[in-house]
């Protein structure tokens, strides 16, 4: 595979890439490509962070970069997440989130015996000191004004933040970054303070500055929530709560929802007819079912509102969609099929009992 072709594949449908020019340099160098994107262990997995991200790591390991999830056990227990005991996280994290990772690149045809999995508290006992004392070089190299900041990471606006731990927070993922030796660091958009917190840190620290791959957020399915931009005065959606969220279970499809449950979530979804701006929908029609090249997407209907319609671009169901000729439900019923088909891998991978088991036991723990 030349450089163009890899580059092509790994940063295909991203947001940001920080920056082209320094992964050209870095294929071309030789050096092998090491890959890493860090999730909390903190509760169900949804298609965003599974389904989509797996997506995108297919992509990485056609280009024959080395993958690592990040499972981040020590991050979610300074985040206060599930009951927020460590030993918990660390036992949902190998016992439920880990197969769940599993079982979406099973759902978009991704390797998962590729995957090398890394869980934090293995590694912070493995390396010890040395990475304590990267966490606090990091931390020297940091403003405390910066630090606070990134917080944001974390899913908290920075007047939550409510103890000193979660300042060590961005520093941590940081040191995360560099003592596992990642030159390919990746992450929504909502990390990108991190990556450049890692990237300014880098070359004061001693070590290779990583090229940061953001995606798309995908939209949540209610009701965006709008907020005034402080520098247009325009109304913008507020991306946190636009966001899949676990604590609003019908925001979001998680991996092994069954059918009727898909259905009754994609049939109460925000998507007011002929409307474009922040409608879920229409944001996961584009960032997933079109997400590869060459896609077909058949939507069924009664001959008597005009047959079925099938559509080889995003833009041409856009443009339908915004005329009036594509109705909300014609397309809910589509994408509801087209989800259902796609998570099948999900639904059977789960229904080991040992997986099941799990499931139930993060499910108990999040209902709280």
């Amino acid at each position: 595979m030349t450089t163009e072709e890899k580059i092509k594949l790994i940063t295909r449908n991203l947001e940001e890439v920080l920056t082209e020019e320094e992964l050209k340099a870095l294929i071309d160098s030789g050096t092998p490509l090491k890959h890493y994107i860090g999730y909390e262990v903190s509760g169900i997995l949804h298609i965003g962070q599974g389904l989509y991200t797996l997506m995108k790591i297919k992509d990485l390991q056609e280009a024959g970069v080395e993958v690592t999830v990040f499972l981040a056990d020590w991050h979610a227990w300074l985040n206060k997440k599930l009951d927020g005991e460590l030993e918990t996280i660390t036992k949902v994290g190998k016992n439920y989130l880990m197969e769940a990772f599993k079982a979406s690149a099973l759902c978009v045809g991704a390797d998962p015996e590729k995957i090398n999995f890394v869980l934090g508290s293995e590694l912070y006992q493995k390396l010890g000191l040395d990475y304590w004392a990267t966490v606090v070089r990091v931390s020297k190299a940091t403003t405390l004004s910066r630090m606070l900041r990134s917080t944001t990471i974390m899913g908290r606006k920075e007047a939550e933040v409510t103890d000193s731990a979660m300042l060590i927070y961005p520093a941590m993922q940081s040191a995360d970054i560099f003592m596992m030796g990642i030159n390919i660091a990746h992450a929504g958009t909502d990390q990108r303070n991190v990556h450049i917190v890692a990237r300014d840190c880098a070359v004061e620290l001693g070590y290779q500055k990583p090229i940061a791959i953001h995606t798309h957020l995908l939209q949540g399915l209610l009701p965006p929530i709008l907020v005034d931009d402080s520098e247009t005065g325009k109304k913008v959606m507020d991306l946190e709560a636009a966001k899949m969220s676990k604590s609003k279970p019908d925001s979001a499809i998680f991996i092994h929802d069954d059918s009727e449950t898909i259905k009754r979530k994609i049939n109460g979804a925000y998507a007011p007819e002929g409307v474009i701006e922040f409608n879920p929908i229409l944001d996961w029609v584009k960032h997933l079912i079109f997400y590869e090249e060459n896609t077909t997407f058949t939507i069924k209907r009664d001959p008597k509102w005009g047959g079925d319609l099938s559509y080889n671009s995003y833009q041409d169901l856009e443009k339908d969609y915004a005329e009036k000729k594509l109705h909300p439900q014609d397309l809910k019923l589509a994408v509801a099929e087209w989800l259902i088909k796609k998570l099948e891998p999900a639904r059977k991978y789960f229904e080991d009992p040992k997986r099941q088991a799990a499931l139930q036991e993060i499910e108990k723990l999040t209902s709280k």
